[in-house]
């Protein structure tokens, strides 16, 4: 860990991209285009949709994700193609261009085909996989692989006003229809197998959304002040791919997640977000308790000043007093 405590590289990124840099939007659907004539196919499902699809293993994960983020990693590949990747599993994509929500006709007629095609019926296991708005899809679209698993970071209910009228983080959404097919998340799943919702519950808005997902077979894991961007922390966290697996081979449990969810101890983020917090409450005797046992450690600049901080002024009272 470097002493700055910044998160280190996310574990399943690939080599950089070539020295000429990053592709463009058009030129990451080409790459997909001719990885999926290799291995499998690369759909476009109308103009802002396509499904990506590697075929290695009986065992698939399908993942939803943002264009935009594809472009943004190191391969500039989809996040879910490096998990199936080093698992040796096959891989779904569904890609969009935007918060789409996918509430297109075209997605939930490929969807419609995958039925009718018995496609998820080859597999022996299969997990779908979503965060945020993704999160919202991969739910909706798990009704077409009954028995499925699913693992939610994250994961938006709804944006229907008669329902979700309390979240106005997304206006635009509201304008989506959430009341026809593949319509609200949390019924979609009831077919599942096991479900996995992962959310931080200091944020108000994904612990509401949350909450609608129910059910004997709903697991909620509690990620405090990860913020909405679990997917990001996980992965620099080094925890998502021992996570999928676990999801994917049905040994996720509370306990099993307790021993992932330690990692948080020497991820930056969410070390700084605890002592910001402590600081703000004017709570200076858990500021020490937290500064002491980061830097006993690992080497953090940032909290070993905090603790020095702190020390001076109390020895500084003490003499005073």
């Amino acid at each position: 860990m470097s002493d700055t405590l910044a998160a280190p590289p996310a574990p399943d990124a690939a080599a950089p991209p070539a020295a000429d840099g990053p592709l463009t939007r058009d030129g990451v659907l080409a790459m997909l285009d001719r990885m999926g004539e290799d291995s499998g196919y690369f759909e476009p499902l109308g103009t802002r949709h396509w499904a990506f699809f590697v075929d290695e293993a009986p065992t698939l994960l399908v993942s939803f994700e943002q264009l935009e983020d594809i472009r943004a990693r190191p391969d500039q590949l989809p996040l879910g193609h490096a998990l199936a990747k080093e698992k040796g599993w096959s891989h779904l994509c569904l890609i969009a261009d935007g918060d789409t929500w996918y509430r297109d006709p075209r997605v939930y007629g490929y969807f419609d085909r995958l039925v009718d095609d018995a496609f998820f019926e080859d597999f022996d296991h299969v997990l779908f996989m979503g965060a945020g708005v993704q999160g919202y899809a991969a739910a909706a679209f798990a009704v077409a692989a009954p028995g499925a698993a699913v693992l939610l970071m994250a994961p938006q209910a709804t944006q229907a006003p008669a329902i979700a009228g309390w979240d106005k983080r997304m206006p635009q959404a509201r304008r989506l229809d959430f009341t026809s097919r593949y319509g609200y998340a949390p019924d979609m799943v009831e077919g599942a197998g096991r479900v996995f919702v992962l959310h931080d519950p200091t944020v108000p808005q994904d612990a509401m959304h949350a909450a609608l997902f129910r059910g004997r077979h709903v697991t909620h894991l509690p990620c405090r002040h990860l913020g909405g961007r679990i997917d990001w922390a996980l992965s620099h966290m080094q925890i998502l791919a021992p996570l999928t697996q676990a999801a994917m081979d049905a040994s996720l449990t509370r306990q099993r997640f307790a021993v992932l969810w330690r990692a948080r101890r020497n991820f930056g983020p969410y070390l700084r977000v605890l002592l910001t917090e402590a600081q703000a409450k004017g709570r200076t005797g858990l500021e020490k308790m937290i500064c002491r046992n980061v830097t006993k450690r690992v080497n953090a600049p940032r909290f070993r000043k905090r603790l020095a901080d702190i020390l001076a002024a109390e020895a500084e009272a003490a003499l005073r007093d």
